[in-house]
């Protein structure tokens, strides 16, 4: 009985699972700086933001991997750094640059709802990691900052919500039936 759950559970993990999306800013790169990120980019739906690509080398807006990063305009306010996603994802985080007396968390919001913050990262020239802190659903991000055009964000990261392939499905569907029926002729 237990192979046969293995070989079930092996049927299972074959559907294909989400994969993770990395935004490096890399392939807008080539944009003039301070020009807005595309209101699609990435298939997600920045037209609410003031996000600005930044490709020019400066300290201490220090890119984590390539040139391309983003920061906000002078004067900006949480609500100007909302990015929303076009379907539920797992936000895992963004990687931050800038002046000391900078700080940014996330606010995580799921259908309206503040589901949850992250820790706050105090900044510096080199390049921190924020966790976002939470492994639910979100459809909005904000990047929350007493300090906006103060930071850059690099290599902004999600994870899609898994949908399985009709196909993969009907194979999962199918080791289960297996053991089903073998456990059905055992008792």
């Amino acid at each position: 009985m237990i192979r046969h759950l293995a070989v079930a559970a092996a049927l299972a993990l074959c559907a294909p699972f989400a994969s993770a999306t990395v935004l490096t800013f890399d392939d807008i790169a080539g944009i003039d700086d301070y020009t807005a990120v595309p209101a699609s980019y990435g298939g997600l739906d920045w037209s609410g933001s003031t996000w600005s690509v930044l490709t020019t080398g400066m300290s201490p807006y220090t890119a984590h991997s390539g040139q391309g990063r983003v920061t906000m305009g002078w004067g900006s306010d949480d609500t100007a750094s909302t990015i929303r996603f076009n379907a539920p994802t797992v936000f895992d985080g963004a990687w931050f640059a800038g002046y000391t007396e900078a700080a940014v968390r996330f606010d995580l919001y799921f259908e309206g709802n503040l589901v949850a913050s992250s820790t706050t990262l105090s900044l510096t020239d080199t390049p921190a990691f924020l966790d976002a802190g939470w492994d639910g659903a979100v459809d909005t991000v904000v990047v929350s900052s007493g300090q906006h055009a103060f930071y850059v964000m690099d290599d902004f990261s999600y994870t899609a919500a898994p949908v399985p392939e009709p196909g993969a499905l009907a194979l999962m569907l199918a080791g289960f039936g297996i053991v089903a029926g073998v456990a059905r002729r055992r008792a």
